[in-house]
């Protein structure tokens, strides 16, 4: 981080867990730094969920608007994504973890390092992004371990990206984009660090953006898929899946009627 920002004492800093904190510094007026550190690679466990909307409502309710920006400490990761074993076991768990795309305020994710899976969709939840040039990669692997996409994971990409073949190249094949790639893509605004972030807030003229008390409500509207799917939580989520899971196990029965039929006409069941 700029020096500007480390050298002053932090606004508050919240535990994460036993070995982790997040720290808020406001490097100029308005301008609010949300440093994150969990050990070894910033998993989204409960523990960092429930610290990083604290923070967030803390500048909401206790300090003048302006801008959010948040970043990690740990130079190789942003995030590296859910702690899986806690998003099936614990109810709402993944909501809580991706809340945060109608913020009232501008938000800004410099990501330093890799951001992968829920931490890319961590990234894709704030209004801006700005990536190291030189280190890490964005990446919806889900394919790669075999998880299913929840509707909120795939809507905040399917109402951000750009082009409907980068969001086909995200999900089934599994790419790693570089800063430079994601530039081109659209998934990113710019590329940089510190600096460079700070220098875009102002060009952006972002710290005023608040001031009319619109700019969440604004979000919510843009966004209205995943705002809703973010909005309806567990049990709503269950029963579209069931539904689906109904309506899909009745067509493979009809598929395999239709195969079973075919055989017996041709007299033969195996090819």
């Amino acid at each position: 981080m700029a020096s500007s920002s480390t050298t002053d004492a932090p606004l508050f800093v919240l535990p994460i867990g036993s070995s982790g904190d997040l720290a808020c510094f406001q490097p100029q007026p308005k301008i609010y730094v949300l440093l994150f550190k969990s050990p070894p690679d910033n998993r989204l466990t409960p523990e960092f969920c429930k610290t990083f909307l604290l923070a967030l409502n803390i500048i909401d309710h206790r300090l003048p608007k302006g801008v959010v920006v948040t970043s990690s400490t740990i130079q190789k990761f942003y995030s590296n994504g859910l702690d899986f074993e806690a998003a099936i076991k614990i109810k709402g768990f993944f909501e809580d973890s991706l809340k945060g795309s109608s913020y009232p305020m501008p938000t800004v994710a410099l990501i330093n390092g890799h951001a992968f899976a829920a931490g890319f969709m961590t990234a894709m939840m704030h209004d801006y992004r700005i990536m190291n040039p030189h280190k890490g990669y964005l990446c919806l692997n889900e394919l790669d371990f075999g998880a299913a996409l929840k509707p909120a994971m795939a809507s905040i990409f399917k109402e951000k990206v750009p082009r409907p073949d980068t969001f086909r190249t995200m999900i089934l094949e599994s790419k790693r984009f570089n800063a430079l790639e994601a530039l081109k893509e659209g998934i990113i605004d710019g590329v940089g660090t510190w600096d460079n972030t700070i220098a875009f807030i102002h060009e952006m003229k972002l710290l005023g953006r608040a001031d009319t008390g619109v700019y969440g409500k604004l979000k919510e509207e843009m966004w209205r898929e995943t705002v809703r799917h973010l909005e309806v939580g567990d049990a709503a989520e269950e029963a579209e899946i069931n539904t689906r899971l109904q309506a899909a196990n009745l067509r493979s029965e009809k598929a395999i009627g239709l195969v079973e039929e075919w055989e017996t006409r041709i007299g033969r069941t195996k090819l």
